[in-house]
Parts: C-alpha cells; sequence; structure tokens
C-alpha cells in the first residue's frame, strides 16, 4: 500500500514563481543555446519515453518506503523541478557551469528531497528503485550522481545521463506505468547500462546566469 508523506514547502517566493511557471501560458524563455549552471531549477525530460522527472509526497508501498519517484507527461506540473546542487564537500557554487563528469545532488524543490537510489528493487520492472530521500536537502553520500555528457559542459540543448556514484546505475525510465494513487505515471528506476532509456535533457526552468569567467555565457532565463 502506498502511503502519503509530510514534506515540506518550498519557500514563499520561489513557490510564487513556481507556481507562475505552472499556470496556462506560462514559461520561462529559453535561449537557443546555454549551460546548465550551478543552482538552476529546472524539469528534466527523458528523451526517449517523452516524461518529466517527478516527485511528490507519497511513499513507496514496498522496498524502501521512502518518497517515490516517477515520470510524468505533463508539463506544468510544480512537482517536476529540481535544483541542481553540488556535493555534501560543496564544489558546484551558484552560477558556475555543471562540468561534463561532475557529481550533483538534485533536490526535489516542493518536499526538500535529494534524488536518490539503493539497493532495493524497484516496484514494476524489478531493476534498482529510485526514490527522494533527506530533509531540507540533507540526506547522504547515496544522493550523487554524475553528469555524463560529452564536451566540457551540461548544455541545455544536450541529452545527458546521470550515473549514480555509489551504484554506478543510470537514471531511467522503460516505459511501465502505475495504477492508482498515481495511475499513468511511469516507473523511474536504475539501470546497469548506458541506453536511449537513460538519456535526460533539461526543459522549463530557472536558469542561473553563469559567472562572468564562465565561457558561453548566457543571459539568465
Amino acid at each position: 500500500m502506498w502511503s502519503a508523506g509530510r514534506g515540506r514547502a518550498a519557500g514563499p517566493a520561489l513557490l510564487g514563481v513556481l507556481l507562475a511557471l505552472s499556470l496556462p501560458g506560462g514559461r520561462a524563455a529559453k535561449t537557443d543555446a546555454g549551460l546548465v549552471t550551478c543552482g538552476s531549477v529546472l524539469k528534466l525530460l527523458n528523451t526517449q519515453h517523452r516524461v518529466r522527472l517527478h516527485s511528490h509526497d507519497i511513499k513507496y508501498g514496498s522496498g524502501s518506503g521512502q518518497q517515490s519517484v516517477t515520470g510524468v507527461e505533463a508539463s506544468d506540473d510544480a512537482n517536476s523541478y529540481w535544483r541542481i546542487r553540488g556535493g555534501t564537500e560543496g564544489g558546484c557554487p551558484r552560477g558556475s557551469p555543471v562540468r561534463c563528469g561532475q557529481a550533483v545532488r538534485l533536490t526535489h524543490v516542493l518536499t526538500g528531497k535529494n534524488l536518490h537510489t539503493h539497493h532495493f528493487r524497484s516496484p514494476l520492472s524489478n531493476n534498482q528503485e529510485v526514490s527522494a530521500f533527506g530533509e531540507d536537502g540533507e540526506g547522504d553520500d547515496l544522493d550523487l550522481w554524475t553528469v555524463r555528457c560529452s564536451g566540457q559542459h551540461w548544455e541545455r540543448e544536450a541529452a545527458v545521463r546521470f550515473q549514480h556514484v555509489g551504484t554506478s546505475v543510470f537514471l531511467s525510465v522503460t516505459g511501465e506505468q502505475y495504477g492508482s494513487p498515481i495511475r499513468g505515471q511511469h516507473e523511474v528506476h536504475g539501470m546497469a547500462s548506458a541506453s536511449a532509456h537513460n538519456k535526460w535533457k533539461a526543459m522549463e526552468g530557472i536558469f542561473i546566469k553563469p559567472s562572468p569567467e564562465a565561457p558561453g555565457g548566457h543571459d539568465e532565463l
């Protein structure tokens, strides 16, 4: 049985921005090129299955029992926003471009939990469970994901992979869908090998302007 938890909401100012972005016709005007930077808040689209990385205050009814992570088709759901942060030792100053090969944390904006995986089986595909874990952005070393991309930095228009630092799996979607209470949402899980199922692209969001010393800087959204 699934269960509802009691997550923490985002601060009033940020929540207001996210609600504005989620309204019909509301969007962030995105340039054709640019870099993904530390501190940015964005949505991630799985390019194979066309679903956005999502979480909500509903816990898995099996496995770890932690907050569930899914994929949703809707582009206007405020529960699909994630903040790009550094590891527990920092290393991701606000506005610095995210490097290919850099380890980051993805913090779910509306509940403050980090994208996480561990050695539990996922409910539908029997791959590795992906959950959201921690409080107010603080979790553990299983919250770290390496950005796998070509070139020097993560570019907004490029598809990238996220490989888990602790277990080496790739953040993936393969099409399995849940029933009640999250009917139609797709399972997100970890897979051992790189494939088309684990490519993600930066979509709607609030992108922090790159630092002045960063190459290829563009205007802030």
